[in-house]
């Protein structure tokens, strides 16, 4: 684990809230998690908020000009605005100023400008988004990857989703022996498309992997599997689901407390358990998902972030940063290259 000061570039200019609730949730994240921050931005408005918090905490603001616009192609923008807030913040990372990026702006952008800036680790294809769900089981969650990067895969590309998707649920998540399952339309090893169905063969014998077959859709949450892989397709809309369904809970458990005093009364002392359940179901508590397979730490948010979850991705990438994650995939595909050279 790393035993320096982690430092995270927070791009404080994207997101539907930006530069407010970027940078409120970076001065907490500094404060409560040992961090240090570098927010990059336009020097004036980042300013302009701090001094709205009235905080002793000083932040090194890192100066850029403008940001990649919702409706602008990633590419052409990344490449258009060299000095754009993301491509400054990536450019952190690849000098060795900073160990991670924390973006809630555009996603498509962030992820053009890891690949072009931080490169692909060797040996990955496609670079993967995965975030984690929780479960049934409340002492477990579930790894879902791709959620967004890749449209359209091949079945080499899942095999390395689940790759990566396994050394971080073992060494970040904490699962001795991670249980891989590949999304599925039924449990069979028969079910499926040609890309299921070539997948799964993959899969099955890839030893450096605990496969235990096909997850189906109400096998997600059931806490049976730790990683579940897909297309960035089918993962997208299975994450925006998820984040819908639990948004529902929540307001369903506010319209459904009792009225008056009685309702007062029960809330009160439910409060603790209301607590726990937004945790467990609020996709702000998770931060957002990490972007395995480029070669370097980058968490992309919600655009519609607010500060606590902009606390949380920094955080994510923190631990990201303090279990080497970067270091274990490079180390597990440097072994399966040599693997196969060998066998060759």
């Amino acid at each position: 684990m790393g035993s320096t000061q982690a430092r995270i570039a927070v791009d404080a200019m994207g997101g539907d809230f930006a530069p407010g609730e970027i940078v409120a949730g970076a001065l907490r994240a500094q404060a409560e998690l040992g961090v240090e921050v570098l927010l990059v931005g336009d020097p004036e408005q980042i300013k302009a908020v701090m001094k709205q918090h009235n905080t002793s905490l000083q932040l090194e603001i890192v100066p850029a000009e403008g940001i990649i616009e919702m409706h602008e192609e990633p590419l052409s923008g990344i490449r258009r605005k060299p000095k754009a807030s993301i491509n400054v913040a990536m450019d952190l990372v690849k000098q060795g100023r900073a160990d991670a990026v924390v973006s809630a702006g555009h996603s498509g952008a962030a992820m053009a400008s890891a690949l072009l800036r931080l490169g692909r680790i060797k040996g990955i294809d496609r670079p993967a988004i995965g975030t984690v769900l929780p479960t049934m089981d409340a002492n477990k969650s579930v790894l879902i990857l791709d959620v967004g990067a890749n449209v359209d895969c091949r079945p080499k590309f899942l095999e390395q989703f689940a790759v990566m998707g396994n050394v971080y649920s073992q060494y970040v998540l904490g699962v001795d022996q991670p249980k891989v399952g590949l999304l599925n339309i039924g449990e069979e090893s028969s079910k499926g498309n040609d890309l299921a169905l070539r997948t799964y063969e993959l899969l099955e014998q890839n030893s450096s992997l605990t496969f235990i077959g096909n997850a189906e859709g109400r096998d997600v949450l059931s806490g049976r599997f730790d990683v579940i892989v897909c297309d960035g397709f089918v993962g997208n809309v299975l994450l925006k689901f998820a984040e819908a369904v639990g948004e529902i809970l929540l307001q369903i458990l506010r319209e459904e407390l009792p009225r008056g005093w009685r309702g007062r009364l029960g809330a009160m002392l439910l409060k603790p358990n209301l607590r726990r359940i937004k945790q467990r179901v609020d996709h702000a508590e998770h931060g957002g998902g990490l972007l395995l397979g480029v070669d370097g730490i980058c968490i992309i948010s919600h655009g519609s972030s607010q500060a606590p979850s902009v606390f949380n991705a920094i955080r994510l990438a923190k631990e990201a940063v303090d279990h080497d994650v970067l270091d274990r995939i490079r180390s597990q595909y440097q072994k399966i290259q040599a693997a196969a050279t060998n066998e060759e």
